[in-house]
């Protein structure tokens, strides 16, 4: 009766962990988006006749992105993503900042079945708008973005939620997302 039991329990350690080991993302082309928080911290002595703008505030902002997961290595996932993502429209009572850009960006991930954490670093090409009741202005540039997120995937529908940090010049953006993806 013991060594039936220790081999009952073998053999479905073996089962359970082999399903394991190749479960997670599928691999290929995958397209999706999120929607979320963005949250805009801006600081600056001197913009463009406008003089020391100071504010953080946030907003509902999206993200489209596609990208290709290489699925080289049973649980870990290595891809490469890129989209284009707007932060909405930060306000206070005086500036208005609209932020926009394409980003690109390597993923790592580790999956454990359907269930998977990841993180990302890359670049976004933005642009701001600025609108002050004395003046307007516009800035772009490339900066760094990095995060982190979690997801869940059933066959080729995926579910993550993330945190990313895009650095703008001299703001820096907070978004969380949740968000959907389907791979082909």
């Amino acid at each position: 009766m013991k060594h039936s039991l220790f081999s009952l329990i073998f053999i479905a350690s073996a089962v359970s962990t082999a399903g394991v080991a190749h479960a997670g993302a599928e691999s290929g082309l995958y397209i999706g988006g999120s929607m979320g928080n963005a949250e805009l911290s801006f600081e600056d002595d001197d913009v463009a006749e406008i003089g020391r703008i100071d504010f953080d505030d946030d907003d509902t902002g999206y993200k489209l992105f596609a990208g290709y997961n290489f699925g080289l290595v049973p649980m870990l996932d290595l891809a490469v993503e890129g989209g284009y993502v707007d932060f909405g429209s930060q306000n206070d009572l005086d500036t208005k900042i609209d932020v926009t850009g394409w980003h690109a960006s390597g993923l790592v991930g580790f999956n454990l079945g359907p269930v998977g954490l990841f993180g990302k670093a890359g670049f976004i090409d933005w642009n701001s708008e600025i609108e002050h009741v004395s003046l307007d202005s516009d800035d772009s540039g490339t900066d760094p973005l990095y995060g982190l997120g979690a997801k869940f995937h059933l066959g080729s529908i995926g579910i993550r939620a993330e945190y990313e940090i895009f650095e703008a010049d001299r703001a820096d953006i907070d978004f969380y997302s949740l968000g959907a993806s389907i791979t082909f």
